[in-house]
């Protein structure tokens, strides 16, 4: 069977978006503050072969795209109380001893609960807490460990001014973490690790993310293979939603992300942050960690995690543009500077042409 994609373009912010979808030339991305004035077509049949068009929205067939335009068109539910119509930050905190960027660094509770409130007053709106790296290679934790590392940070950030986020893939620590007050479930294996994980994740009520990666941390980076990796990131994606829906997670509940890092090359990688636009075809926010990643030194100069800071900025910048609602990061400070200036100059360019038209 033929399955069609759509890839937003020339897309537009602020006033230039308002008065391009006002004058029927663009349509709102995802219910934010973004429009597109055109899409790659993408069909791929069974063979694999791929055919690729672009079409302003004007000549977009209607009739045979009414489902893939309305997810790329419709409002993003939010978090709770958070509303997903701005991006928002998610800050990492990593009370692990062996997390490829900062391991060790928040490994007691009162440095880690510290360093929670830290990113809170930076900015970050959401804290993504985690006891047990899923870096290339890594080793699993047992969940009574994992368990011990989280709780007492949850229950130190708790009430303290952000959506606190439960960094796992067993179903255990995600229970715990929910009773103990995370709002949000956030599972690099999308809820196929632990078979218990489904039916938590329902029963929790909470939002769940479901993100990309090609096999367990221990060998997923050792020959991941991809015949198309934006079209088929997307489809595996696609496929965790129907198996969360059906284990009974009401779609309105999830979130998504391609998984930047988790079984894939350098050029994968690059492949999915250009073409991070695709994924809004499936209807739900998407979720971006590319903070510190090794596709920052690829691509310059070889540079460590600690050094990464400026491709993790232009990453975040670009993954903005296209429309992307969270952004996981260790540098909230830094992010939350970049984001501030990115809606500013977004405002200000559109007093500037009100300036001009008059």
């Amino acid at each position: 069977m033929r399955k069609t994609y759509l890839r937003p373009l020339l897309i537009s912010a602020g006033p230039d978006a308002i008065r391009l979808i006002a004058a029927g030339d663009a349509l709102p991305l995802a219910g934010g503050s973004l429009a597109f004035a055109a899409a790659e077509v993408i069909e791929r049949t069974p063979d694999g072969s791929i055919a690729r068009r672009i079409l302003r929205v004007e000549a977009l067939p209607r009739a045979g795209l009414p489902a893939e335009l309305a997810r790329l068109t419709a409002p993003r539910a939010g978090l709770g109380d958070l509303d997903l119509a701005s991006p928002r930050l998610m800050g990492i905190l990593n009370v692990t001893p062996d997390s490829f960027s900062d391991g060790g660094r928040h490994e007691t509770v009162a440095a880690a609960i510290d360093h929670g409130l830290a990113l809170i007053g930076q900015g970050a709106a959401i804290v993504d807490i985690g006891g047990e790296s899923t870096r290339p290679g890594a080793l699993p934790v047992p969940a009574d460990i994992e368990e011990k590392r989280v709780l007492p940070v949850i229950a130190g950030l708790k009430g303290r001014g952000a959506l606190l986020s439960i960094d796992s893939r067993n179903a255990q620590v995600m229970a715990a973490a929910v009773a103990a007050g995370c709002g949000l479930i956030n599972d690099v294996q999308a809820l196929a690790h632990d078979p218990s994980s489904p039916a938590v994740a329902r029963t929790s009520g909470v939002p769940v993310v479901l993100m990309h990666a090609l096999g367990d941390p221990r060998t997923m980076q050792d020959d991941p293979r991809y015949a198309d990796v934006l079209l088929d990131v997307y489809d595996a994606l696609a496929a965790r939603i129907q198996a969360a829906e059906a284990a009974g997670i009401a779609r309105e509940r999830l979130l998504i992300d391609p998984g930047i890092g988790f079984g894939k090359r350098p050029e994968h990688n690059l492949a999915l942050l250009a073409g991070l636009g695709l994924f809004h075809g499936l209807g739900l926010p998407i979720v971006l960690g590319a903070s510190r990643k090794s596709v920052i030194a690829h691509a310059s100069r070889g540079e460590g995690p600690e050094n990464r800071l400026g491709g993790t900025i232009a990453i975040n910048l670009r993954a903005l543009a296209q429309g992307v609602q969270v952004l996981r990061v260790h540098d909230v400070a830094a992010a939350a500077q970049a984001l501030a200036l990115w809606r500013a100059l977004d405002r200000y360019s559109g007093a500037v042409r009100d300036a001009e038209l008059v």
